[in-house]
């Protein structure tokens, strides 16, 4: 049935700027290398709960190099997933230790709240220790390589953007459903069993859940990509613990360097993270960077984010330019917000785009 709602996604399986870009995540989708967390999960670590946290991210450093010579070695076909044992702690294992720890005083984003979230005390995003989810489902609308996507809304953001159009999710409007991490690898094997091409950890924001998203792919034995559908917004030491887990991130780039994103989004400093997790992501992973283009925001924020794609991260980079924006939620709060796009921006925006010199992009 899918191919017939999104002839386009069948298509892009011989599409060759898009399988350049995405060459591995096509391969573990079409089950030829394993999933970097299913990786993580042959690579044995040692420590003990008494060893302090310094010593946890230089272990992570060390395992880190390790990983990315195994994955070297699967990809090429000199070593057999299969072929090694389960070590009795692993190189996920520390990361779920690590960010343990980090939920103890959370700094899983930007704002840092430094809050007992093992506690059940919430931060700025509002999520507590129990994992909650809206909604679970196989998605038609993401991008064509993408689909069908299974698809799993979280609650709660590390943002509040004035124009969300998830905003009963990121707000916490809906109630949403407690899951634990047994019932989600459940999710996640039915999902996958079901034809999907990949698990698209999305919500509001995967960010504050990211603890507990390692755990579950701690239990899950299908090979699947995960994807990290993000708004970039993220700390240091989340992008540290993603790396080795996240198969595809699926980013947004949100605003320019000006203060938009502050005005709009109360995400101060933003084009500094947002570009830092960006090359930390091209470093460590495939990526698909999104970019929402609004109303009387082409200079300011679509101009410069197009050309430093260009620039830093390369013409061939899969970029999906989006002109679906509709005022939303509290959109009436920000005046060239209160209307959708015209004709001639969109125009623009992809006059920018070819004028970077992006060959890779989709609208």
């Amino acid at each position: 049935m899918w191919k017939l709602l999104r002839p386009d996604a069948s298509a892009i399986l011989k599409d060759d700027a898009a399988r350049r870009s995405l060459n591995r995540y096509f391969a573990v989708m079409e089950d030829s290398k394993p999933a970097k967390f299913l990786i993580a999960r042959k690579l044995a670590a040692y420590y003990i709960e008494q060893d302090p946290t310094e010593e946890l991210w230089r272990k992570h450093a060390r395992l880190l190099e390790e990983f990315v010579e195994l994955e070297r070695a699967f990809d090429e076909g000199e070593r057999n997933l299969r072929q090694i044992p389960d070590p009795k702690v692993s190189f996920l294992d520390l990361k779920i230790e690590i960010a343990t720890r980090i939920l103890a005083s959370c700094h899983l984003c930007v704002h840092r709240c430094k809050i007992n979230r093992l506690a059940g005390t919430v931060g700025y995003c509002r999520c507590g220790s129990q994992m909650s989810v809206s909604s679970i489902f196989e998605h038609m609308g993401e991008e064509p390589e993408l689909v069908p996507s299974g698809t799993i809304f979280t609650m709660g953001c590390t943002m509040k953007c004035k124009h969300c159009q998830n905003w009963t999710i990121s707000q916490w409007k809906e109630t949403g459903r407690t899951y634990d991490v047994q019932e989600l690898a459940r999710e996640v094997e039915q999902l996958r069993f079901n034809g999907c091409r990949n698990i698209n950890l999305v919500g509001g924001e995967p960010t504050p859940w990211l603890r507990q998203w390692m755990s579950v792919f701690k239990l899950v034995n299908a090979n699947v990509p995960t994807v990290w559908n993000s708004n970039t917004y993220y700390s240091p030491e989340t992008a540290k613990l993603l790396a080795g887990f996240v198969d595809v991130y699926l980013l947004d780039f949100k605003y320019g360097p000006g203060r938009c994103a502050e005005r709009i989004s109360e995400a101060p400093g933003y084009w500094n993270v947002c570009t830092h997790n960006h090359l930390e992501a091209r470093r460590s992973g495939e990526i698909i960077v999104r970019i929402l283009v609004l109303p009387n925001h082409l200079e300011c924020c679509t101009k410069p984010i197009i050309n430093w794609i260009a620039e830093s991260l390369g013409v061939q980079t899969r970029v999906n330019i989006m002109f679906q924006y509709r005022p939303e939620w509290r959109a009436s709060e920000i005046p060239e917000l209160r209307r959708r796009l015209q004709s001639a921006e969109i125009d623009c925006a992809i006059d920018l785009a070819r004028e970077a010199g992006l060959v890779n992009f989709i609208t």
